[in-house]
């Protein structure tokens, strides 16, 4: 039996950690496993940006109502555990490396995310959890959390271009993909009517949901803050309140100031600190409208890093004015920009971020850019 430590080094293990997207692999495993997914009801999200915290936004609200809750969401920021959660808690590291040697033991090549799939499907039928939230990995048709038969429903947040060389280099292209979660007579809930998912519900008899702006008290009530916010609750409250019908308007509200999802806009006033893992251009393009709307007048000091796979160069662009304070980071991890690739994109001086680099006391600390940076930079997780 491994431990947790060990389990961490099979799955991102070079043979496994990369992307190879397909449901043969994943469908051969499960089914020597006994196919947990099928006695499952989920709500499959897909998109570019928001699936993250729609899928936060409806787990809480459903375990305020009380349902027991299965959260499967990635990437994680400090624990691979954050990854997969009952009624709001972590999986803990033992039963994480007893479901990483049970699968290890297959006579199957999977990828790091298809172990993660899997062992979210087993943990969640082990707990016999009554609704699981599924957020997608990459794209959505051949996405390893699409080996699901069915769902209750699927939501379809914004959809914008990211990671183009393999899901396409157009919005309709990226979108066929994501509309690859929709299933056989089972709803879909979106504001993205592009031409691929309108033919793919067609298809499969699937209606098409359109969400309705929520009232003021529930946006008022949302913990999660910024502008973008309101269409990502917008999507959940419309499935929330399409699926469960029975939810009375307080636990509603009680849900809603309790969703829990870090690093998206998240403001520490103590340290005058915002933490954003925006990572591409669309997102970052929302944090610069966030911090002009919420922080207009303070001078801003940011600390960027991102992956080499990303539109790194257009992320600068939006990102950085004249007056802003750069600090820019080449993290440790197998596709991070250099500090020297980022600071030729940069339009404007910058520095070198290291560890000795503090928060400013005088100005407004932005760190965003990437999850995996995030992640590494330890000290925000004790802030």
């Amino acid at each position: 039996m491994i431990n947790y430590k060990n389990a961490i080094k099979v799955i991102t293990s070079q043979d496994r950690f990369h992307i190879d997207l397909g449901l043969n692999r994943i469908a051969e495993a499960l089914n020597l496993l006994g196919n947990p997914q099928n006695s499952l009801k989920c709500i499959h999200v897909a998109g570019t940006n928001g699936k993250g915290s729609v899928c936060a936004i409806i787990e809480s609200v459903l375990r305020e109502a009380g349902y027991k809750t299965g959260l499967y969401t990635s990437p994680h920021i400090w624990d691979y555990t954050e990854r997969i959660k009952v009624n709001g808690i972590n999986i803990s590291k033992t039963k994480f490396a007893e479901y990483v040697n049970k699968i290890s033991n297959i006579d199957i090549l999977l990828t790091e995310f298809e172990i993660l799939t899997i062992l979210a499907f087993l943990y969640f039928k082990e707990n016999n959890v009554d609704i699981v939230i599924l957020e997608t990995g990459l794209g959505g048709r051949l996405d390893a959390t699409n080996i699901i038969d069915k769902n209750l429903c699927s939501v379809i947040t914004h959809i914008d271009l990211d990671h183009t060389d393999i899901l396409g280099n157009t919005k309709e292209k990226i979108a066929l993909e994501k509309a690859g979660i929709i299933k056989q007579n089972c709803p879909v809930i979106t504001e993205e009517l592009y031409e691929s998912i309108k033919n793919k519900a067609k298809e499969k008899n699937s209606t098409i949901i359109s969400p309705y702006a929520p009232e003021e008290k529930y946006i008022n009530s949302l913990s999660l803050k910024g502008e973008h916010q309101k269409k990502n609750l917008t999507l959940a409250l419309t499935a929330i309140k399409y699926l469960f019908k029975g939810i009375d308007e307080n636990t509603i509200i009680n849900g809603l100031k309790k969703v829990n999802h870090p690093c998206r806009f998240e403001f520490i006033e103590s340290k005058n600190l915002i933490i954003d893992a925006s990572h591409n251009p669309n997102g970052i393009e929302t944090l610069r409208n966030n911090l002009d709307k919420f922080f207009p007048k303070q001078k801003r000091r940011f600390v960027f890093g991102a992956l080499n796979t990303k539109n790194y160069k257009q992320m600068e662009k939006i990102l950085f004015k004249e007056d802003d304070e750069i600090y820019l980071y080449g993290f440790d991890y197998p596709k991070a920009c250099s500090y020297k690739e980022l600071s030729l994109a940069c339009p404007f001086p910058s520095k070198k971020y290291t560890a000795n680099v503090k928060l400013s006391k005088e100005k407004l600390n932005i760190i965003c850019g990437s999850f995996y940076m995030i992640g590494q930079m330890k000290f925000l997780k004790d802030i």
